[in-house]
């Protein structure tokens, strides 16, 4: 079982750790990286990150040219929109026509309590952007993944908002009512379980995967709610400063991320959800959000299988082939 083993697996780093810190005497010269959401917020300081090690980092962007002014010179920007399918498989494409394998995916873009907005054939828009978005991509990208030389990593972000909703089975795609809260958990309850399948099946091609909660963080993540909205959470004051305990700095909020995609701790690991640079433990059913942990529901081998399945119907993927 997989819960069996999201257990702390005494990493050296920590809540407070950074970036830099994680990344510190790292070479990935020859390595490749795709990171979604990659320039902005924690995907900017995670691409950064990455090249700064001297790793290929290739950053789809549903904003090329914004990408381009945000990153500089040593990337390479791809056009690609999450919610849209053909995008996606066009990114891919253009990605497979100038790689011969790829060593990391960090899966890093999202929308967070977004308007009800209705994509593709109808689709929730958090569900397809966060979710389909990324299995379609991965899926796209899978022989390049099974191609690395020494294995490959695929890092799913995540978020304690998982613990707000298990998968609305009966009603995935909220046509009956939507609710922006229970939409978005919704989406990182699908990122965690992602991850689980997409181990259980990539292991066999030495492809792990990863899911996490890069902690609270003030970024362009926060861009659907109103200042108000923030003031009244406790996250900011009136004049827009973070307010709220336990935020982390965008160099902390990417942390996690790159141990999940570069520590030699998690060899041999997989399936798992990470948060503060560490395994998780498993979170009861009544545990506060903020507490931490992974609720049962989203390291759930069957309930992955059964989201695998359904991602499929839904993408028109092809099962995976190395």
């Amino acid at each position: 079982m997989t819960t069996s083993n999201q257990q702390p697996i005494g990493s050296p780093f920590s809540f407070t750790s950074t970036a830099e810190d994680v990344m510190a005497g790292l070479d990935l010269s020859g390595r490749t990286a795709v990171v979604t959401g990659g320039y902005s917020g924690l995907g900017l300081e995670t691409a950064r990150a990455l090249r700064g090690s001297g790793a290929r980092v290739i950053v789809p962007a549903r904003r090329p040219d914004t990408a381009r002014a945000a990153l500089g010179d040593g990337y390479e920007v791809v056009p690609m929109d999450l919610a849209d399918l053909g995008s996606v498989r066009a990114a891919a494409a253009r990605i497979a026509g100038s790689a011969t394998s790829l060593d990391l995916l960090l899966a890093g873009a999202g929308v967070m309590a977004a308007p009800e907005r209705r994509v593709g054939p109808g689709w929730e828009g958090q569900f397809a952007a966060n979710h389909l978005g990324h299995f379609a991509l991965v899926c796209e990208l899978y022989p390049l993944l099974a191609a690395a030389d020494g294995g490959a990593r695929v890092v799913v972000h995540s978020s304690a908002g998982h613990a707000l909703t298990d998968i609305r089975w009966h009603d995935p795609h909220f046509r009956t009512g939507y609710d922006k809260w229970l939409a978005y958990g919704q989406s990182k309850t699908a990122n965690a379980l992602f991850a689980v399948h997409l181990d259980a099946l990539g292991r066999r091609d030495g492809v792990r995967a990863f899911a996490l909660h890069p902690g609270k963080i003030i970024t362009g993540l926060q861009r659907e709610l109103t200042l108000r909205e923030q003031i009244d959470r406790g996250w900011v004051d009136e004049h827009g400063a973070v307010v709220g305990a336990d935020f982390k700095t965008a160099s902390q909020g990417a942390a996690t991320g790159l141990w999940a995609a570069t520590s030699p701790l998690l060899d041999g690991r997989g399936g798992l959800y990470l948060e503060d640079c560490e395994v998780a433990r498993v979170a009861g059913p009544d545990a506060p959000m903020d507490d931490g942990g992974v609720r049962p529901y989203a390291v759930d081998p069957a309930a992955a299988a059964r989201l695998w399945e359904l991602s499929l119907a839904a993408t028109g993927a092809a099962p995976l082939i190395g």
